[in-house]
């Protein structure tokens, strides 16, 4: 198959470009399973400790009123002993839908029990303050409901220290992964650069050293380059100018003497020259395309 440098120079570039779309890709594939991790752990079973905490300072406060007004005498704070168990339902409601871990929906539904019965015994003291069973009742309840908030926090911290060190082995691992990657890309991008680069500058060179070696008379100078690219083409063209000159300087210095043969010799250097130029104006173009892989490399 045929290919010109121009389409060579092509898929060099949309190979480099391959490598740094595989770098960017690998590199958002560990930032997103890297970060799924991380906010699992602050929306799932951070929010779940929250929640636990808000519902045991407001049940603590509502056995404080209920406590306090009970041993001084007097009814409690109906609207503040309201207001605080509002609260408790309302992040009892919040973590029935922030349920993640394994046994935690049926210790969420003992909890929502209990606080029910809890709320009932409220009520039932604000009706009679002096029973003494009532207000029994109701600490019976909140230290029930206390080991239960508590476990439930226990059960969302421990969570969390398995899903961070999770996530320290998932960042490790990203990390070198995408060092292996990344190095192994490094190599690969460095490696088509030298072989694109040598593959001009041997060309270069022979071509430059050939016509210097036609322009010093040595005819018997030819190109031999492999491949079906301009580089063939224009090694064939040399050869056989090359050729025509040799011919050329033979017929004339016998029949037409040292003379007329330097005079068609001449034209024919200054033929050789124009090429040289030419070639020297391909290699100038594709130093620059060279620079431009290396510097987006």
């Amino acid at each position: 198959m045929k290919l010109s440098i121009r389409t060579k120079f092509t898929l060099g570039m949309v190979f480099i470009f391959f490598i740094i779309l595989v770098l960017l890709w690998f590199s958002a594939f560990y930032l997103n399973n890297l970060s799924h991790k991380t906010s699992a752990i602050l929306k799932e079973n951070y929010e779940s400790v929250v929640y636990a905490r808000e519902m045991t300072a407001g049940l603590m406060d509502v056995n404080q009123e209920i406590t306090t007004g009970y041993f001084a005498n007097r009814n409690p704070d109906t609207q503040l002993v309201l207001k605080k168990l509002n609260n408790v339902d309302k992040f009892l409601q919040l973590e029935k839908g922030n349920i993640t871990e394994p046994g935690e929906d049926k210790l969420v539904a003992e909890i929502e029990s209990n606080i029910k019965e809890y709320r009932d015994s409220v009520k039932a003291f604000m009706l009679y303050p002096t029973m003494s069973s009532i207000i029994l009742n109701t600490q019976n309840k909140l230290g029930i409901l206390s080991q239960q908030l508590l476990l439930l926090s226990e059960m969302n911290g421990k969570a969390i220290e398995v899903k961070t060190d999770d996530a320290k082995v998932s960042s490790k691992n990203a990390l070198t992964g995408m060092t292996i990657l990344g190095s192994c890309c490094f190599l690969i991008a460095l490696s088509f650069i030298y072989s694109f680069a040598s593959y001009f500058n041997e060309r270069f060179f022979q071509l430059y050293n050939g016509i210097k070696e036609i322009v010093s008379s040595n005819y018997g100078q030819r190109l031999y380059f492999d491949g079906k690219d301009e580089f063939y083409e224009i090694s064939l063209l040399f050869n056989e100018m090359a050729e025509k000159l040799s011919v050329k300087h033979q017929e004339k210095y016998v029949t037409l003497g040292d003379e007329f043969d330097d005079v068609n010799i001449d034209a024919d250097k200054d033929e050789l020259k124009d090429i040289l130029i030419r070639i020297k104006s391909i290699e100038k173009q594709a130093v620059h395309m060279i620079s431009k892989i290396e510097n987006k490399d």
